[in-house]
């Protein structure tokens, strides 16, 4: 009988149960949550009187927020997305396709809706999206990362007040702190960071050495 409900399932139905199957897999999965980390504000760095050196502090600070899973998860240097804080490959087995938004028989909206939905917890925001492939982050320093901010070729062609702005408003990046199930947030505040990245801006956006 069930072998015979399968085979009268929709192949997108199948894909979704496939999807919940992986969830449910997931939820067995040990997990060891990283510690919850805080950001110190934008305003303790004035202490440091030379605004290059103060440049490079604020980045590393904010670095924290950028090499944290809950950002790496979603800018992989493969096709596939990670989970957790122990960053596995993503289960069920997905790939990032043409756009971000996944192969067009497994679309990331398939299961990440426009909210957080606890009970099988999937997360989500109404862009649910990998990075571009050029804005990898995995297994780079935060000099590296800094230097890819910097560069529009790398960057979706954004100035930096652009980027001040999408890191400010955009609801994806703010899901790192709200992230829902007993994920690890993000450390600080989406507003700290934001903090930290215009004060960055406004000494000359210079990058670590590594």
């Amino acid at each position: 009988m069930r072998l015979a409900l399968v085979a009268a399932v929709s192949s997108g139905a199948i894909a979704a149960i496939a999807i919940v199957v992986g969830v449910q897999q997931t939820l067995g999965q040990p997990r060891a949550p990283l510690e919850r980390q805080t950001l110190q504000p934008a305003s303790a760095f004035n202490r440091i009187s030379d605004t290059e050196r103060r440049s490079v502090a604020l980045f590393e600070e904010a670095g924290k927020v950028l090499t944290h899973p809950r950002c790496v998860n979603c800018h992989p240097r493969g096709d596939r997305p990670f989970q957790t804080d122990l960053m596995r490959p993503h289960q069920p087995l997905v790939v990032r396709g043409a756009d971000g938004h996944g192969v067009p028989t497994l679309q990331c909206a398939t299961c990440h809706h426009n909210a957080n939905f606890d009970p099988a917890r999937v997360p989500g925001d109404p862009h649910w999206h990998l990075a571009p492939r050029e804005m990898a982050w995995e297994g780079m320093t935060v000099g590296q990362i800094c230097a890819q901010l910097k560069d529009p070729a790398r960057n979706g062609k954004r100035d930096l007040q652009a980027i001040l702005k999408h890191v400010r408003e955009d609801s994806l990046v703010g899901w790192g702190w709200n992230p829902g199930a007993d994920r690890t947030p993000a450390p600080g505040t989406q507003a700290q960071f934001a903090d930290l990245i215009e004060a960055w801006i406004d000494t000359g956006a210079h990058c670590p050495a590594s």
